[in-house]
């Protein structure tokens, strides 16, 4: 599934985001950016030791902000790493966090000159942030940007597995309506 907005593309699909053809892919990663488990360990495992290495030199990430290291092996030229937040109910500012993860990583990868970049869905998995929402909070903070911002030409949502598929359409059935 995919929309044009200011002459981007947004587009959905289910897959495995280490096979993107992107300049950059996001890495839902923690604080500290040394690996882990998901879609963090796949990045780390898929790249190779160099994005590893580089991500030493950072002093990892605070919860809701992005850094941005090589690519390593995978196809994407780089990965920009993002921090979302554990979900504990809503009330601790999960959803501001959550949407800074996607904004800070559009404005690292348009710092970089990057105009293409693929997303997972953050904090959904291990963090516990309910897909509905997060795909709504997602899906809406990257519109925004896109109105605002021309350097990007292609955003891509690779989400694993159906239910979050569906979840990413029906959000973006219901913003784009």
């Amino acid at each position: 599934m995919q929309v044009t907005i200011n002459q981007s593309t947004l587009e959905l699909l289910e897959g495995d985001i280490t096979q993107q053809d992107t300049e950059a892919i996001v890495n839902a990663a923690n604080t500290t950016l040394l690996g882990g488990g998901g879609v963090d360990g796949t990045i780390h495992r898929e790249g190779g030791p160099q994005i590893l290495e580089e991500c030493r030199k950072l002093n990892g990430c605070p919860t809701g902000e992005a850094k941005i290291t090589g690519g390593g092996r995978l196809k994407a030229r780089y990965v920009i790493h993002t921090v979302g937040p554990v979900y504990s109910g809503g009330g601790r500012g999960e959803a501001e966090k959550l949407a800074s993860c996607y904004r800070r990583s559009l404005e690292v990868a348009s710092a970089n000159g990057v105009t293409s970049v693929a997303f997972p869905s953050i904090s959904t998995g291990a963090y516990r942030y309910p897909i509905d929402e997060a795909a709504r909070l997602a899906l809406s903070t990257v519109m925004d940007y896109l109105k605002s911002h021309q350097d990007l030409r292609e955003v891509r949502f690779v989400l694993f597995g159906q239910p979050a598929f569906d979840a990413y359409c029906e959000a973006l059935r219901n913003l784009a309506a």
